[in-house]
């Protein structure tokens, strides 16, 4: 115990602090209960429907829970752009996180699919307008800090400049919310933009040197990448850009798709033409992929031999306390 007092004493001292004023704030504070820690309380109040059907309450929560995930992977980001590299072992860590945060976010996407009843979902939906996933600033956030802007580029807009702002201009998503009937903007991207534009900007400068992609690009340059590393990297890669995009496609078809036609989305954007992987072609780490893997990306039978790929890779190498199926 006098051990750690003097311990104490020393470190409060390094901060010109008094040790004896903080021991006796201990006196007087409160035990630490687990709903004061979470803020529990204000937690359970954050879901606020604006319909009376229940299933809302499930879309709220659900949609809370995937930000969430979202902040987790921010985190694992944002570390990993401090990490030196000089040592595989926290990236290929880092990197399974982020692969498992998204893993059970794709899967979670049951709850949306088979916890709410069609019939209210298609109605209470309408009082939510013109909101819309979409709008989710933290995945937009992840795609800047995980890959370069060019990678993030319209692929029928090419940009031959490297300037940022020009860059930024054309990024996928600017033109994958547009009126399905006039193909202008949406009221739902207008006020995304008019949000978030300026510090998506301001992000996509910060990160330009340091993203993810940037950062695997200049380590495989010196030679290095071990096939584990590797390997972590394109299943991240597929785990975010396939299955994460591909479940919003199947479960906006679950709730939308009417026979041949198509219930426009809450942002009013015509889904069918953007939400496919195949589509979009994101890929983070182009690097690590042929050029007819990105040829097929997304498509049914690239899916199925990347499956076969990590069953393979994990039965040759099966790594200690891996999460990875």
């Amino acid at each position: 115990m006098q051990e750690k007092l003097e311990a104490l004493r020393r470190k409060y001292s390094l901060l010109g602090q008094d040790l004896e004023t903080y021991l006796e704030g201990l006196l007087y504070s409160r035990s630490l209960t687990y709903w004061d820690y979470i803020h529990l309380d204000t937690l359970l109040t954050l879901q606020k429907p604006r319909t009376d059907f229940p299933d809302e309450h499930i879309f709220i929560i659900y949609h809370q829970i995937t930000e969430l995930y979202f902040k987790l992977v921010k985190i694992e980001l944002e570390l990993l752009s401090r990490e030196s590299w000089e040592n595989e072992a926290p990236i290929i860590k880092r990197l399974r996180r982020i692969q498992s945060y998204f893993r059970h976010l794709t899967h979670s996407f049951e709850i949306m699919m088979y916890g709410m009843e069609s019939e209210n979902f298609l109605r209470f939906r309408t009082a939510l307008l013109p909101a819309s996933g979409f709008q989710s600033v933290q995945f937009r956030e992840i795609e800047l800090m995980s890959t370069s802007l060019r990678n993030l580029l319209a692929h029928d807009k090419p940009v031959s400049s490297d300037d940022i702002e020009s860059l930024y201009a054309h990024i996928y998503w600017k033109y994958g919310n547009l009126d399905a009937r006039t193909g202008e903007k949406t009221l739902t991207l207008r006020l995304f933009e008019e949000k978030y534009d300026a510090h998506l900007l301001a992000l996509a400068k910060q990160w330009h040197r340091k993203n993810l992609n940037t950062r695997l690009e200049t380590y495989l340059a010196t030679g290095r990448g071990s096939p584990e590393l590797i390997q972590a990297f394109r299943e991240v890669d597929v785990e975010i850009n396939i299955h994460w995009r591909y479940v919003h496609f199947k479960t906006a078809a679950y709730y939308l798709k009417r026979g041949e036609n198509a219930i426009p989305s809450t942002g009013g954007t015509n889904w069918p033409s953007y939400l496919p992987p195949a589509r979009q072609k994101i890929l983070f780490f182009p690097a690590l992929w042929s050029e007819e893997e990105k040829a097929e990306w997304g498509k049914g039978s690239f899916i199925e031999r990347f499956r076969q790929e990590v069953e393979a890779h994990w039965r040759l190498s099966p790594p200690a306390n891996s999460t990875t199926t």
